[in-house]
């Protein structure tokens, strides 16, 4: 399994995945979940992958390959022909479709099922961040939901519903999902890190910050334990129950 949240800030967003990836207890790997595509100065995507790791290779791979045929003569619809960020989600949507429905045009069984969370920005227009399901259809982030989680995001989640706010700095969107991401590791086994991590600043159409946080980063190892420690202390000062 694998834990994956997007969060729409209004001056950019910001994405991150585990790469954590098992198929039972004794066969656990490390994986990239968190992919890109630029084309400084025009345009910026990011897409964070969950579920069956064949079906959202295939994915990102038909993806990637249809950024390369931008020049060839006929090529189709890709992401560095998208006129706006919805006819992107419509393209990757499409893509997930044709990589479910396999090499003989027939629906794969439920265990190939994949999800993404796919942001960007095109030339002026707003940043934009969309789930795309494993059907291929999506929905959109919105100032009143600011963020999007696929995978294991149970555990994450309670933070992200009291803290998150669309008006948050990029600093502090990334220190929110960082800690979303504590919850989830603490409570799951199925997720891991390193974690990889992006924020995005609004208009620069370029990707700058993209790191990977391991499990001795000293900043990740600092904000766990002093969330542990206000977590601790706030409920100590909460009264007790009257019994």
């Amino acid at each position: 399994m694998t834990y994956c949240v997007g969060m729409l800030m209004k001056d950019g967003f910001v994405l991150a995945a585990d790469t954590r990836t098992n198929a039972g207890l004794d066969n656990i790997a490390t994986f990239k979940k968190l992919h890109s595509w630029t084309q400084p100065g025009k345009r910026v995507f990011a897409l964070a992958t969950s579920g069956n790791l064949a079906t959202t290779q295939g994915v990102v791979s038909l993806l990637a390959e249809g950024t390369q045929s931008l020049r060839k003569r006929g090529a189709v619809d890709n992401l560095f022909t998208a006129k706006t960020m919805f006819q992107a989600a419509h393209i990757v949507g499409r893509a997930v479709r044709d990589v479910q429905r396999g090499d003989e045009g027939q629906e794969l069984e439920d265990t190939f099922s994949a999800s993404f969370l796919f942001a960007g920005q095109i030339g002026e227009e707003r940043p934009r961040l969309f789930q795309i399901y494993s059907a291929g259809n999506f929905i959109e982030a919105t100032a009143d939901t600011s963020f999007l989680q696929i995978g294991e995001h149970k555990y994450g989640k309670p933070i992200l519903d009291r803290v998150s706010d669309s008006e948050m700095r990029l600093g502090e969107a990334a220190k929110l999902v960082l800690l979303s991401f504590d919850s989830t590791i603490r409570s799951n086994l199925s997720v891991g890190m390193p974690i990889d991590l992006l924020v995005y600043q609004r208009d620069t159409l370029k990707l700058e910050r993209v790191r990977r946080i391991e499990r001795d980063n000293p900043y990740f190892q600092k904000l766990s334990n002093d969330w542990g420690k206000a977590l601790r202390r706030a409920f100590a000062d909460i009264e007790e129950f009257d019994i």
